[in-house]
């Protein structure tokens, strides 16, 4: 998360304004989208293309051929650990074109006037579009998609466009990315009572009002196994201008590595395409990387504050043991338990009674009624 987020603000998005479209569908089509690539690839497809025309519309200037850039983040899980198929897109706001009789050199054209009703016109359009493919590829009758498309409320059909970074504000960039690139849950919401209960604190309440998951292990894991994306399916893509064979791919991301802009003095999008990475954006050191998420340098002393440094690598085995037993830690490996099946089926279902002198409540100070009158 933190080292894809660290390269797309370092080496692939230029210092101007990003701003993320949110779509989420209803629950009859994320049936298919969680089982079939084509469909995730094609509503992918719809969409960003309904966000070029859009902004393609509201870019003074701007020709036909424009094109936008994004980078897309499927995400096929919700807040409480549930499968959840929906798509958060950052989409630099505007579009690209090739400046004429000029060899490498673009020309970024920033939209205006993107209000709530050109995101409602984009939900509409997406919607249409969505449930006429589904028509076509015959998962949907043509009977359904008149009546999904008279559904109240957008039908089930949600598009967002309320965040927008500004192209100087490269650290909300990166905060914004880190969040799109969220793996499906947080270590630190995890709880263990016990031995055999976990218990997961939700970032909001779920719609019946529950803020906390009471889980055994079994279903912990069963949850995130449903969770887990098909094989050679990228959670993250690019498309546009940043896509890998884009002609103009090679101009707009060299505009990542320029300064950023001082709100006072807007970003001029004008290319630098012979300039070179000082650093090759494949790799991240993971001191480099731990001190920008947590301001915090691993390789310092917190004591003296002077600089650390690697002197040697141990690896006698007489001269680990005595480290260990200074410092206190133990000298041998954990003994590992043999490996075992799931629970047959009897054990699961297992209901003989087992006799607990201890009461299961406490006697009630007083009597009352506990019936219920409908």
């Amino acid at each position: 998360m933190a080292e894809t987020a660290a390269h797309l603000v370092d080496h692939v998005f230029p210092a101007l304004p990003v701003r993320q479209w949110v779509l989420s569908l209803p629950k009859r089509l994320r049936y298919f989208l969680q089982r079939e690539p084509a469909a995730v690839n094609a509503v992918l497809h719809i969409f960003l293309r309904t966000i070029e025309q859009t902004l393609r519309a509201h870019s003074p200037g701007a020709g036909p051929r424009a094109r936008l850039g994004a980078v897309s983040f499927l995400h096929r899980f919700g807040s409480a650990l549930n499968p959840h198929v929906h798509f958060h897109c950052c989409v630099l706001d505007g579009v690209f074109e090739a400046e004429p009789e000029s060899d490498g050199q673009v020309r970024f054209w920033e939209a205006a006037g993107l209000s709530a009703q050109a995101v409602a016109a984009v939900q509409a359009q997406v919607r249409r579009r969505v449930l006429r493919w589904f028509v076509r590829r015959g998962w949907l009758t043509e009977e359904d998609r008149q009546a999904m498309q008279r559904w109240a409320h957008g039908g089930g059909f949600s598009v967002d466009a309320a965040v927008r970074i500004e192209g100087w504000d490269r650290e909300g960039l990166e905060r914004l990315l880190r969040y799109c690139a969220r793996p499906p849950f947080a270590l630190e919401r995890l709880q263990a009572i016990g031995t055999d209960r976990l218990v997961y604190h939700l970032p909001k309440p779920t719609p019946d009002g529950r803020t906390d998951l009471m889980l055994t292990p079994l279903e912990l894991i069963d949850r995130l196994a449903a969770l887990i994306p098909p094989p050679r399916s990228h959670r993250h893509r690019y498309h546009g201008v940043l896509a890998p064979n884009a002609p103009l791919r090679a101009a707009v991301t060299a505009l990542a590595r320029e300064p950023a802009a001082t709100p006072e003095q807007p970003p001029v999008a004008e290319s630098a395409g012979d300039q070179q990475h000082d650093r090759s954006p494949a790799r991240y050191l993971w001191a480099m990387l731990i001190a920008r998420i947590y301001e915090v340098f691993p390789l310092v002393c917190r004591q003296c504050g002077a600089e650390m440094r690697i002197m040697a690598f141990v690896t006698e085995t007489a001269s680990v043991t005595r480290i260990l037993e200074h410092i206190g830690e133990p000298t041998t490996a954990p003994v590992l338990s043999p490996a075992r099946g799931p629970p047959t089926r009897e054990e699961a279902f297992d209901q003989s009674p087992v006799f607990d002198p201890t009461p299961a409540a406490p006697e009630p100070a007083f009597q009352f009624d506990q019936t219920v009158t409908w």
